[in-house]
């Protein structure tokens, strides 16, 4: 027995695509809708199936009642719901099949939609093909998002351990931090024991003393107590020979000035002489500075090394400063120049004397600045226009290879410097702070001016980062990812004459 949608699709009329309705049948056996083959044949004497020529005098056509029959029963079934995979398959504005796909608007149409002005334009493909190129499409989709599932599980897996990672290392560094404030209290708890200790033994050191004359101050004040009550009695008889006898008898025959000799000259009080010195009132800074020689590890104690020929080092590697420029002496015969020379040498290093510095290169007067002219001067130029800065360079002749590194830099108050590594310096220029990447500048809000500056680089993470040494306070960081190690401490500074602010590397 046939279903029920193969019977409506044996009810179907080929012209309108819809359940008969009226059906005829014409010569060649073929059956249609009477108004669909009356409109087709009008147009077309020929079969809309088969194409077979149709006499018009045999237009005049008979209702087929068994298939009559058959499909106004069809069309209950449609209407009643019985057939779902018919009600499905059925255009409900047209009750026609729905046999084609609109491509454009991504949904089922039937013939007459198709011809209608609402998908005009629109591409169609007949639902079987359209069926079987979305069900490669989202076979592909399938394995597309199979492959990004495994990707992202394999990212979650990935989090997940970092999160991991990420708990042991906070753990190991508060163990760590935990460890380096135990030392630090463990020396303070010693430190405040011992100077409570000496405290103590001065306390009693004063307190010895002080009882010793106590103790002779109760003495004397008992003897003299005993004396006048002595005096007091005698002083009561009123026979003579009864008062003298009384009064000498075992005493000795000495003067009253002897024996009323005043105590109250040969006792002294002795004050309280505690003291703890220094400890006293700057006990906290005196502590710091003790610590400063137990505390692990310390600003790295870097040595410099000049970069440029107009820079002057200090024999011990600390201090930087700007070799004096020889302006050209022009009309000055070679002795005269020589001459010119000498003087303004001796000058500079009677001025590098009062520093306690000499320099460590070759002075080489005019003669440098006559082969370069254009680094004599810097500021402006006489157009008004800034000049390109004329900086003087140093570096550290210690390189960081790995691990992490912390040093300070006193600067003092120039109004010109840049700190830091190569391509990742802190600048300032008298006027504002900066930070001075590769081709790259970014001003910095940062309103005080520090006399000494903390740089911290770490070497596995590139993190760069400068800080206000005096206070502590954090400047800025940045990642200096393009810096390679081994690298160096770097200082670049700007000429001034004289140069009585020298950058100076803080040891500790």
């Amino acid at each position: 027995m046939a279903s029920s949608s193969s019977l409506s699709e044996d009810l179907t009329c080929s012209v309108c695509l819809g359940i008969f309705t009226d059906p005829v049948s014409v010569f060649c056996g073929h059956s249609f809708c009477r108004e669909c083959i009356t409109l087709s044949l009008n147009s077309l004497d020929q079969c809309p199936q088969c194409r077979a020529t149709v006499p018009t005098d045999r237009m005049d056509f008979t209702t087929n009642h068994i298939l009559k029959s058959l499909a106004e029963k069809a069309k209950k079934e449609k209407e009643s719901g019985k057939d779902t995979e018919a009600a499905v398959g059925f255009c409900p504005e047209h009750e026609e099949k729905l046999k084609l796909f609109c491509i454009t608007d991504q949904q089922l149409v039937c013939i007459i939609c198709r011809d209608g002005e609402e998908h005009e334009g629109h591409q169609f493909k007949p639902v079987k093909e359209a069926a079987a190129s979305l069900r490669k499409q989202l076979e592909m989709f399938e394995q597309y998002t199979a492959d990004d599932i495994h990707a992202i599980e394999r990212l979650a897996d990935a989090q997940k351990d970092e999160m991991f990672k990420t708990r042991v290392r906070s753990q190991q560094l508060l163990a760590r931090i935990s460890k380096q404030f135990e030392e630090m209290h463990q020396f303070l708890r010693r430190r405040e024991n011992e100077i409570k200790s000496e405290m103590k033994h001065k306390e009693e050191d004063n307190v010895e003393k002080m009882r010793e004359t106590f103790q002779a101050t109760a003495v004397a004040l008992s003897e003299s107590r005993e004396l006048k009550e002595k005096v007091s009695t005698v002083l009561k008889i009123t026979e003579s020979e009864s008062f003298l006898k009384s009064w000498t008898e075992g005493k000795s025959k000495g003067a009253l000035e002897h024996v009323f000799r005043p105590r109250v000259n040969e006792l002294q009080v002795v004050e309280s002489s505690l003291s703890l010195g220094p400890y006293e009132s700057h006990l906290q800074f005196f502590m710091w500075k003790e610590m400063l020689q137990v505390i692990q590890p310390r600003a790295a104690l870097l040595t410099l090394k000049r970069d440029s020929e107009d820079v002057v080092v200090s024999d011990d590697g600390r201090s930087l400063f700007c070799k004096p420029k020889t302006p050209q002496v022009f009309g000055y015969s070679k002795s005269q120049s020589t001459y010119f020379d000498t003087v303004i040498e001796r000058q500079y290093l009677h001025h590098l004397s009062a520093f306690g510095a000499s320099p460590s290169f070759p002075f080489h007067g005019s003669s440098y600045y006559s082969q370069n002219p254009s680094e004599a001067f810097c500021g402006f130029s006489a157009s008004g226009t800034e000049a390109t800065v004329n900086l003087q360079t140093a570096s550290s002749v210690s390189e960081f290879r790995a691990g992490q590194y912390y040093w300070e830099i006193e600067v003092g108050s120039r109004n010109y410097w840049e700190l830091g590594v190569m391509h990742n310096l802190l600048k300032y220029d008298g006027v504002k702070y900066a930070i001075c990447g590769p081709n790259v500048t970014t001003d910095l809000e940062f309103g005080n001016r520090p006399r000494k500056i903390g740089v911290y680089f770490n070497c596995s993470s590139k993190e760069l980062s400068f800080y206000d040494a005096d206070t502590m306070t954090h400047i800025h960081s940045v990642s200096a990812v393009c810096v390679t190690t081994p690298v160096s401490a770097q200082i670049n500074i700007q000429h001034m004459e004289p140069d009585h602010s020298p950058v100076t590397v803080c040891w500790y």
